[in-house]
């Protein structure tokens, strides 16, 4: 993504999996862990909803860490249906938060990746060690059973998007009272509003 951009490789159960680390130029006071569209659709760490949530997070000084999910690019593995991939972004996070001890971390997803990381968040809430806040563009509920988020979830969805519609968004964040901000005009992959998440993630965080 820029010339900080560290590449390196992690062991998971299925074996090698290939990372990504984007580095602010002070040093981090945070952490953010980003999860990539679906893996037999096309999606990759190097999507650029994926980019535009990391420079967001880097943006706010954050380090922002990605992954290939299994069988994508150089990771190891096949498609887990979720399952291996939550797996394997917790064993992300031990990585990382062993690098980075003592800041918070966040969790962001775009689409398939939404799943992934609200799973994780629960499985965290359970262990007493929740991430500091989430960030869901593009969530995939009606696809992928969601459970539900905290309050100050940050939730974007495009107005047009045809891959996961906008009425079952609103049918997942309706009983939770969560908002959903909403795109005019975007698409499931944002075509010509990336710049639209950047901000609103930037401006939400330091509120």
């Amino acid at each position: 993504m820029n010339a900080q951009t560290q590449r390196f490789s992690l062991q998971g159960a299925a074996g090698a999996l290939e990372c990504a680390l984007d580095l602010p130029e002070a040093s981090p006071r945070g952490l953010a862990l980003i999860g990539h569209p679906h893996p037999l659709f096309g999606g990759t760490m190097d999507n650029k909803v994926v980019h535009t949530l990391a420079r967001a997070f880097v943006a706010l000084n954050y380090a922002a860490v990605r992954m290939n999910f299994r069988g994508v690019g150089a990771s190891a593995g096949v498609y887990d249906e979720g399952v291996g991939e939550t797996d394997d972004m917790a064993q992300l996070l031990t990585h990382m938060r062993e690098q980075y001890p003592d800041v918070p971390f966040a969790l962001a997803g775009f689409s398939f990746g939404t799943f992934v990381q609200t799973q994780l968040q629960k499985r965290l809430e359970e262990q007493g060690t929740p991430a500091e806040r989430l960030v869901l563009v593009g969530s995939a509920p009606g696809k992928w059973p969601l459970p539900d988020v905290p309050a100050d979830t940050i939730l974007i969805h495009g107005e047009f998007d045809e891959t996961i519609p906008l009425t079952n968004v609103f049918e997942w964040a309706r009983p939770q009272d969560l908002p959903v901000i909403v795109v005019p005009g975007a698409d499931h992959f944002f075509g010509r509003k990336l710049h639209h998440i950047k901000n609103h993630v930037i401006a939400l965080w330091r509120r």
